[in-house]
């Protein structure tokens, strides 16, 4: 409690005194030292190193994986840039394919008359 002048009142001061000792731990940790019990430390402690990679995963270079986890952490606008990207480059790919097909033509590269020997 404070006083009109700003000044604790011994009830204040009482309780505070109060506070720190509940805040004394009687522990004693020397009887789990890690140094006494190593095998109950260790247990827990060492991962498990046995991983392998799940089975969908073969096949795939480092750059497919790291691919995956950079599609695979964007948002939904950046997938649907994403898709767009992929249907542009779809697009681009036709149009040359065309004028190959067409140049093939022109050159008479595609003629079904074979002389069979």
């Amino acid at each position: 409690m404070t006083e009109s002048n700003g000044r604790s009142t011994p009830l204040k001061i009482k309780e505070e005194l109060d506070d720190e000792s509940n805040l004394m731990s009687l522990e004693k940790l020397d009887h789990d030292s890690p140094h006494m019990w190593p095998q109950k430390v260790d247990r827990f402690s060492t991962p498990n190193l046995n991983f392998s990679p799940p089975a969908w995963t073969k096949g795939l270079t480092q750059d497919d994986i790291n691919s995956m986890y950079q599609l695979g952490a964007l948002s939904a606008n950046g997938i649907i840039a994403e898709v767009k990207k992929l249907y542009d480059q779809a697009y681009q790919l036709g149009v040359q394919e065309a004028k190959e097909m067409t140049r093939g033509k022109y050159l008479n590269i595609f003629s079904g008359s074979r002389k069979k020997t």
